[in-house]
């Protein structure tokens, strides 16, 4: 018998009368055995119930013409695309590799919006021939580009343009994106969005559809969107005074947070969503404006919790007086979230819930670098050792799409879980993979 977990983050995670923890109701050490570790594990199940928890309140607080679009970046894999269509999502790609696993999947591209601060002139002609829907453009370089490009090939490109609305949400400096001052975007107040909506008006291979923003990620509230909402809704506003042009798409981005630690709050996605369109609503006939089809982009909220990582404790090293070490057989190759923003993380014992004695240690990976960290202060049972299993909860997002080769570690496979049953979405790397490139 599996029940619900004591303290867990997320309602997917379990434990065994045994006290052995599942995840979407399966033992994690019989699938550690299965398919070894370290080891990603998807509930393919959650995934399918966030796009439709998103597609259900999305339709419901703006319209049938309102749009999801699917963020790749969070964790790009063949298998992810087709769930993606299965449950008629939209979806933004950022790379020319991500459009070509959306292909190899049978995603239609016609659904599909490409992003990216600097994509290259062979990235805008493989997403042209294959069919993108739309660009979100970043700067005018891009636009010049898709104009030259799209011509060339007789077409004429549907393009959202990516402005910078000004706001801070108060996040992780990193993944903050909406700042005057970011790498992305054209920014309202310096004039410049005013200039590239004017170009893009007059660009004859350009079809211009509207507007994009994007604020941050780890977002808990919908006050950071409707601040971004109001700024943009001005915005287009002002290009139709200024231009004649009414936006008919306006994106607002992705964002919404999840639990990595019981601290952080659950999001009532619903809710949320329909308190930025009542603003929204409420503002566009302030404004006297249609409101524009309005488009979210979740990426981290559709697959973050979905997922966790399963690893093999190696070694434990304790310094008399200072601390604890529990190394795993990965580390930031397979999750580099810790080293590069400080991430936090909640890390479990497998096989025991209530250990009558714990102490806190840091759980470090396995490569040559002082920064491998994973978490520190994490309480795991005093005589932990070698050969027991950690899981590391809510991986399922920048972490297989993050993950790397770094002191030629192969990289781990994907199993999905549905219907308590488990299948393999993505193989382990082998040794013979990692020279696969090398002439």
């Amino acid at each position: 018998m599996v029940t619900a977990a004591n303290r867990m983050i997320c309602e997917n995670l379990g434990r065994t009368d045994s006290g052995e923890l599942t995840l979407a109701g399966q033992p994690l050490a019989a699938l550690a055995r299965e398919y070894g570790t370290p080891l990603y594990l998807y509930d393919e199940d959650r995934i399918r119930e966030r796009c439709r928890t998103y597609l259900g309140a999305v339709k419901s607080s703006f319209g049938e013409r309102a749009r999801v679009l699917y963020a790749s970046k969070a964790a790009c894999f063949r298998r992810l695309y087709e769930i993606m269509r299965e449950e008629g999502m939209g979806i933004d790609v950022v790379s020319s590799g991500e459009i070509y696993t959306a292909l190899a999947a049978g995603y239609p591209l016609d659904n599909a919006y490409f992003h990216s601060n600097n994509k290259t002139d062979e990235d805008i002609e493989y997403a042209i021939s294959s069919g993108v829907g739309c660009f979100v453009v970043d700067n005018e370089e891009e636009l010049y580009a898709i104009n030259r490009i799209a011509a060339e090939r007789g077409k004429r490109q549907r393009v959202l343009l990516r402005i910078t609305p000004g706001i801070d949400p108060h996040t992780y400096a990193a993944v903050a994106t909406g700042k005057v001052d970011s790498k992305f975007g054209s920014a309202i107040e310096t004039g410049q969005a005013r200039e590239i909506c004017a170009l893009a008006l007059s660009l004859p291979a350009i079809s211009l559809m509207g507007f994009h923003c994007h604020v941050g990620s780890q977002v808990f509230d919908s006050e950071v969107y409707i601040r971004a909402a109001e700024v943009m809704l001005n915005f287009v506003k002002d290009m139709y005074t200024e231009y004649g042009f009414l936006a008919p798409e306006l994106d607002i981005g992705g964002g919404f947070g999840v639990r990595y630690v019981e601290r952080e709050p659950e999001i009532n996605i619903p809710e949320r969503i329909a308190e930025v369109a009542e603003f929204m609503k409420r503002h566009a006939e302030k404004l006297g404006i249609a409101l524009p089809a309005v488009a979210l982009e979740p990426g981290r909220s559709i697959v973050a919790d979905a997922g966790l990582t399963l690893y093999t404790v190696g070694t434990v090293k304790r310094i008399t007086g200072y601390k604890t070490y529990v190394s795993v057989d990965g580390g930031m190759a397979d999750n580099p979230r810790y080293a590069l923003y400080g991430s936090p993380y909640t890390i479990l014992p497998v096989s025991r819930e209530n250990p009558s004695e714990t102490e806190s240690v840091s759980v470090v990976g396995r490569c040559c670098e002082s920064g491998d960290i994973l978490q520190e202060n994490v309480p795991l049972p005093r005589d932990i050792g070698r050969g027991e299993l950690l899981a590391c909860l809510t991986t399922g997002a920048y972490h297989y799409s993050m993950s790397s080769n770094y002191n030629k570690l192969p990289r781990p496979p994907i199993v999905m879980l549905s219907r308590g049953e488990h299948y393999l979405a993505v193989r382990r790397e082998t040794l013979a993979d990692l020279l696969a490139q090398d002439v």
